[in-house]
Order: C-alpha cells, then structure tokens, then sequence
C-alpha cells in the first residue's frame, strides 16, 4: 500500500484526484480514503480553542528566541 498526498487547490491535483477517483470506481485495485488523520476530538479541541480567542500564535522562524533560547 502506498499513500500519496494530493493537494487539491492545484490544477494537477484537481486532474490527479479526478483520475483517481475514476480508477477507483472501475478497478478494484484503487480505494481512495478521504478521512483525517486526526482524531476528531482533538480537531474539535483546536475549534473551540480558536473561537474562544484563547492561544498564542509563534512564528517558527523565531521560537527559539521567543523562549529565550537563543
């Protein structure tokens, strides 16, 4: 098994996936599974966190000096 990762936004994605999609109906070698990896209560613990306003925004190029770990 063999996992690909499509971004969809692109031109290429779009015809990729669709094709995809196609292989997946007529053989059945082909399954498309569309799910997250993530756990569906820890992505709802994210949203409501970003509703209520509660967390910290670090830029990755400057973690180290915002912990003061320069």
């Amino acid at each position: 098994m063999t996992t690909i990762t499509i971004n969809e936004r692109t031109k290429a994605g779009k015809a990729l996936l669709e094709m995809a999609k196609l292989l997946a109906v007529t053989n059945k070698g082909v399954e498309i599974n569309e799910e997250s990896p993530y756990n569906p209560e820890f992505i709802e613990k994210i949203l409501e966190t970003e509703k209520r306003g509660n967390y910290k925004t670090i830029d990755p190029n400057y973690i180290w000096g915002s912990l003061g770990l320069k």
